[in-house]
């Protein structure tokens, strides 16, 4: 199994919404170690780490609006993402 790590820039409505809380608990059920935050500009940053299948499985997830509130207008995703830091679970970053 291959490893792969992602940067993820979500807009849309995305804060205010759930969809933090969405996104780790998706996170914990596929096994995915990283973080999530809220920007200042009203995005989502999400930088994820796992099993190549499951991170597939992730990004179509986050991206179809999983919580009633939320509305994802775009996703954009840097693969191959490198990251210094070692995660060892996926939290929220406030």
């Amino acid at each position: 199994m291959s490893n792969k790590s992602i940067n993820v820039i979500v807009k849309g409505i995305v804060q205010g919404v759930g969809y933090r809380v969405t996104v780790k608990r998706i996170a914990n059920e596929l096994n995915i170690v990283g973080t999530v935050q809220n920007l200042k500009n009203g995005n989502v940053k999400i930088v994820a780490a796992g099993n190549s299948n499951k991170i597939e499985k992730f990004i179509t997830l986050i991206k179809n609006n999983p919580t009633p509130f939320s509305k994802v207008d775009d996703i954009s995703i840097e693969s191959n993402y490198q990251n210094n830091n070692k995660y060892s679970d996926f939290k929220i970053i406030i």
